[in-house]
């Protein structure tokens, strides 16, 4: 028998339906998984169990009257922590933040809450969402529990080792250049960046998205009904399509599907990487898709433009800190940031216009396929403790040119679990639709979860004393 954190959200919904189960008795599991993972995983913060059994209570009451309030009505979901709740402070990973409660729900978790989920609390990231890295100076390290030695990725560092983990089957994580996706692929759980707009933001930025992290697309697709509801608050939101999220299935034969494994600059893909993503762009051939190689499209100087410009905007944020408050931030993000402070008006603009010549590049190397497989990342998880797979302020970004683009060209996007490495870590297979196709991209991504091979156990924690 399925363990009760193991379930999914379906079938939680199915089960309560049918008073096989209740929402307490499934929260009540769920606060004990995180209870023997949290003291090695450290992946949350404002954990309120207190507060999640009285919303699981009220959830059985409404189920036991045949009165479900919404979707999610009694599943455990948590919430990245830079997405307000109300009532709790949102520090951004950093000790540098004056902690004051949130005043309301952003519009994520408003959807969330007015669809039932239960919510557990919030889930940890880096300083400012600045790093792909469970390492924070406010939150403890967070570690991946596929390999505790290892980093979960971010900066939905949290949501990506809870998934695994078992902390509810639902969770919550943001992505302006591969923050839902890059945990995904270290984690082995499936994540979707939507379109820009897909689900309403507060605040809203360029390339700034919330998406679903799940361990089943089946689970991705019921979170994008309420998610994708409507909130006047984000001005760049899409005019609001009731979507058919649950319609999953869809012919192979005949998509014309590139194969994308040289973004152009970055780290190089290594071999197990390479030969995981060529495995599924073989399976979809075996299923009658075309598949053609997508040559490299990012340049270098998108790459450094892109650096320049978002060195510019935090060291702006941080400039503005007394030195006190500055001191408390990650010293690799203030380095990072600090090359900026030379940068002439000029390079800054000329930074800025790579957005768009990366959005344009993008947009044209995909536009003659249905969708597009990459690696998610070109390495698999790196060292817990390391803010990037380089470990250097002046090449910070060398592991995201295969995310990256696909904010900036507001595509959606998902990472599904392809395969594992020799060691056991996960690999991450990235599925990029076209604009607005976000509902194509999740059906290609339910695609391959039926066609790999199958997975492995989801990891257990040490045994107490271990």
């Amino acid at each position: 028998m399925t363990a009760l954190h193991d379930l999914s959200a379906v079938e939680l919904i199915d089960a309560y339906r049918a008073r096989r189960l209740s929402p307490v008795e499934v929260t009540r599991a769920v606060l004990a998984r995180i209870a023997a993972w949290e003291p090695v995983l450290a992946a949350t913060y404002a954990l309120d169990a207190d507060g999640a059994l009285a919303q699981a209570a009220a959830s059985e009451a409404r189920w036991q009257a045949g009165a479900p309030c919404g979707p999610l009505d009694g599943v455990p979901t948590m919430v990245k922590e830079n997405i307000a709740t109300a009532g709790v402070p949102v520090p951004l990973g950093t000790a540098a933040t004056r902690l004051v409660p949130a005043a309301q729900d952003a519009p994520p978790a408003a959807r969330l809450r007015e669809a039932g989920a239960v919510i557990l609390g919030k889930t940890t990231m880096p300083d400012y969402g600045m790093l792909s890295s469970g390492l924070s100076s406010f939150h403890r390290l967070t570690r991946n529990p596929w390999d505790l030695s290892k980093n979960p990725g971010g900066s939905s560092a949290g949501a990506g080792a809870g998934v695994a983990a078992g902390y509810g089957p639902l969770h919550l994580g943001t992505d302006i250049g591969g923050s839902v996706r890059l945990p995904a692929g270290w984690c082995g759980i499936v994540a979707l960046k939507p379109s820009l707009g897909r689900i309403p933001i507060h605040p809203p930025y360029a390339g700034r998205v919330a998406g679903p992290m799940t361990r089943t697309v089946a689970d991705a697709a019921l979170m994008m009904g309420p998610l994708s509801r409507p909130d006047r608050r984000d001005t760049m939101s899409l005019p609001y399509q009731p979507i058919d999220w649950q319609r999953l299935e869809r012919p192979l034969r005949g998509l014309r599907l590139g194969l994308w494994l040289d973004a152009g600059v970055g780290l190089p893909v290594l071999p197990a990487v390479r030969a995981a993503v060529q495995a599924a762009a073989r399976a979809f051939e075996a299923q009658g898709a075309v598949v053609e190689e997508v040559p490299p499209f990012v340049t270098p100087a998108m790459a450094a433009g892109m650096d320049a410009f978002w060195r510019m905007r935090a060291w702006l944020d941080l400039a503005a800190l007394d030195e006190a408050t500055r001191g408390r931030v990650l010293p690799f993000i203030v380095d990072w940031a600090r090359g900026a402070a030379g940068l002439s008006g000029e390079q800054v603009f000329r930074g800025y216009s790579q957005m768009g010549a990366l959005r344009e590049a993008a947009v044209a190397a995909c536009a003659p396929y249905d969708a597009v497989l990459s690696p998610t990342a070109p390495v698999p998880a790196f060292a817990a403790e390391l803010p990037c797979p380089t470990d250097d302020p002046a090449r910070p970004f060398e592991h995201i040119a295969f995310t990256l683009p696909f904010n900036m060209s507001e595509q959606p996007a998902a990472s599904v679990n392809a395969a594992y490495t020799a060691d056991g870590l996960p690999i991450g297979l990235q599925i990029v639709g076209a604009r607005h196709d976000d509902l194509g991209v999740l059906q290609l991504a339910r695609a391959w979860e039926q066609l790999r091979p199958p997975s492995r156990p989801w990891p257990e924690p040490p045994a107490a004393g271990g």
